[in-house]
């Protein structure tokens, strides 16, 4: 899954990018509101952490210019003025959760895996496909009960797979949400990757729809 974090504070940024990605999240950060609402406006994220307190343009400018242009990625705003008032404008300015400076780094990480889990129609932390389970709080993944080890290229492409299941998912996309760097669009990095999910759990699971993409199917399709 892929997170954006839009804060100023270098510091209060690697500690949120160091978190994320020990929890095999992939993690952009951008330094200000110019830069944090372009990078929102033009890559496809899962999630986004936004400061309110931003140079250059503030963070309420930047989530209302999100949502006036019709992205509704979940956004949680981090501040340190810790008024009602801020708090109802930030909801009111379309954010999903809020978060008063100082914070912890678990409540934080809670909070986001339940945004993910909101936006994606998951009430639980374990995503389940047949025999195969995922539990997003321990990053851990069995098959009829059994741990299976994956990469962290693995798991983040098998979560993202299985939170969209039934649907078609492209290679450009896919590759968006799992690797920090751009693949290229002939490389067959996915499709090794793809291979090896096949490999460790079900050659079935995963379908390839040539020209499309790849779609993780229901175990009454797999019948």
């Amino acid at each position: 899954m892929r997170v954006l974090v839009v804060e100023d504070n270098a510091e209060v940024a690697r500690q949120l990018k160091d978190t994320l990605e020990r929890e095999l999240f992939v993690v952009d950060v951008a330094g200000d509101g110019e830069k944090g609402w372009f990078m929102g406006d033009t890559e496809s994220y899962d999630a986004v952490v936004l400061d309110l307190g931003l140079p250059k343009l503030d963070g309420l400018t930047v989530l209302q210019r999100w949502r006036q242009g019709g992205n509704d990625v979940p956004v949680l705003i981090l501040t340190s003025r810790d008024t009602w008032r801020e708090k109802v404008a930030g909801l009111r300015a379309g954010a999903d959760d809020y978060l008063a400076k100082p914070f912890e780094l678990e409540e934080l990480l809670a909070r986001i895996e339940a945004l993910l889990r909101r936006a994606t129609g998951h009430s639980s932390p374990v995503l389940k496909s047949g025999a195969v389970e995922l539990d997003t709080s321990s990053a851990r993944v069995t098959m009829n009960g059994n741990p299976v080890n994956l990469t962290a290229q693995e798991y983040r492409a098998l979560q993202y797979l299985m939170q969209n299941e039934g649907k078609v998912v492209s290679k450009a996309e896919l590759s968006e949400h799992i690797y920090e760097q751009v693949i290229e669009r002939d490389s067959n990095v996915i499709e090794v990757l793809i291979n090896h999910l096949r490999n460790k759990l079900r050659p079935d699971l995963i379908k390839t729809r040539r020209g499309l993409g790849y779609q993780l199917v229901a175990p009454e399709e797999n019948a």
